[in-house]
């Protein structure tokens, strides 16, 4: 019996671009409901990485790619980048066809050589990024706190959280994975540890035929965990492998396997945000170190969640991790990107939420606890109060975004006190 599907904020997003241009890319990591999604708006669909079909599909890219577009349209092309060639194949057809939203391709990674796609696809081609589910799709949250409608300053806001600490432990040990939301305890948290298993031994030696050691893809692996939130140079990085690599180790070598990393879209990492400021403070400019799901973190790390509530520093981290993948996908539907924050005085937010409208709100992410909360609210208040409002927007909202608490609310000074498990786009 097939389990039902459960909608993803995706969906919407892929209507819209469906409506104007003629293909869609959606592109994310494996395993995390690309092509699921795509075939619930697709009207014919090959699988290009089909085992009995593969190979027959390769020669066809080769020397009659039109016979690969044929289908009623949205026409899906599974795994598109094991036959690169079909991208300009593709874009010719969109040319000469009429009306809009005939193909998506789906890809869970870059493609390897790039050679012999001539078109960047400029005016033919959308692209979505499709990332884990939120815990909002994953039925976690209850929603009912709208990022969105946080833009509008609510005067009033009310949420009753069911989620404590040790089910939020779980759930960033879980993951977004579709697969695992539908299990539970054990075999949901394998789920995870499978997906780093098939990373280090096979998934990024895949990405463009390189062979690199899995130990190192490891070491790397687990210092990117330990990193989690940090602006953690290569050198950083290089030097805490070193620690149990006995052989020669390049900062080459080490963005090597971080760049192989990302073609496969396991690290998404988050870039600074340059707000206006009424002072000349210096903004760090570095990209904050994150995967693209916190259960990446805790198999890389080896552990579970009754691991991370016997040490809340390293909950904190990967709990933020947790915070910003569903900030992203939410951000992505309000038409936003996150950014991060952090001057050389040592001033830092978690999450800036910024609007192409050139509205934003800062997020700082915290566990929970009133002393934590409090904290939160004076780095908010204290970032808020540099920026120069004469030269851009002042903060739509103020928001600090808890593990626990048994309320969503609004404080007398403004600030936004929401936990996550009530928390949707």
């Amino acid at each position: 019996m097939l389990e039902e599907y459960r909608n993803r904020i995706a969906d919407a997003l892929l209507v819209r671009k469906l409506a104007g241009k003629g293909a869609v890319l959606i592109e994310g990591p494996k395993w995390c409901g690309k092509t699921t999604t795509a075939e619930q708006h697709a009207r014919s669909v090959i699988y290009m990485a089909d085992n009995k079909r593969r190979n027959t599909y390769l020669e066809l890219a080769d020397i009659d790619p039109d016979a690969l577009l044929d289908g009623d349209t949205p026409h899906l092309i599974d795994e598109w980048q094991i036959a690169p060639t079909l991208w300009d194949a593709v874009r010719f057809a969109v040319d000469h066809r009429k009306g809009l939203g005939h193909f998506i391709l789906t890809g869970s990674a870059v493609p390897a050589d790039t050679k012999d796609i001539v078109h960047t696809g400029t005016g033919r081609f959308s692209w979505l990024m499709m990332r884990p589910m939120t815990l909002w799709e994953s039925g976690d949250s209850n929603g009912k706190v709208s990022l969105g409608n946080m833009f509008s300053r609510p005067e009033r806001i009310t949420a009753t959280n069911k989620l404590n600490l040790r089910q939020v432990a779980f759930l960033t040990c879980r993951g977004g994975w579709p697969q695992a939301v539908n299990l539970d305890g054990i075999i949901a948290l394998d789920q995870a540890r499978d997906y780093y298993d098939a990373v280090v031994k096979q998934d990024i030696n895949r990405v463009d035929g390189v062979n690199r050691d899995s130990t190192r893809v490891k070491q790397l692996m687990r210092s990117y965990a330990r990193n989690q939130g940090a602006q953690a140079s290569l050198s950083l990085i290089r030097q805490d492998m070193l620690t149990n690599d006995t052989e020669e180790l390049s900062i080459e070598t080490v963005n090597s396997y971080i760049k192989a990393l990302k073609k496969i879209f396991v690290i998404e990492d988050m870039p600074a945000w340059n707000p206006n400021l009424r002072s000349k403070t210096a903004i760090r400019t570095s990209d904050t170190r994150y995967f693209v799901d916190p259960s990446i973190a805790a198999a890389s790390l080896g552990v579970g969640p009754e691991d991370l509530l016997n040490d809340l520093n390293s909950f904190g981290l990967l709990f933020e991790a947790l915070c910003v993948r569903d900030l992203r996908v939410f951000a992505q539907a309000l038409d936003g990107e996150v950014y991060h924050y952090r001057d050389k005085s040592g001033l830092e937010c978690d999450a800036v939420v910024h609007l192409r409208n050139g509205s934003y709100g800062l997020i700082e992410i915290k566990l929970g606890g009133d002393r934590r909360i409090e904290e939160g609210v004076l780095t908010l208040k204290d970032l808020a109060s540099k920026i120069d409002t004469e030269r851009m927007k002042e903060p739509s909202f103020l928001m600090i975004l808890t593990a626990v608490g048994d309320y969503a609310y609004r404080r007398k000074d403004g600030v936004y006190i929401v936990p996550i498990g009530c928390l949707k786009n």
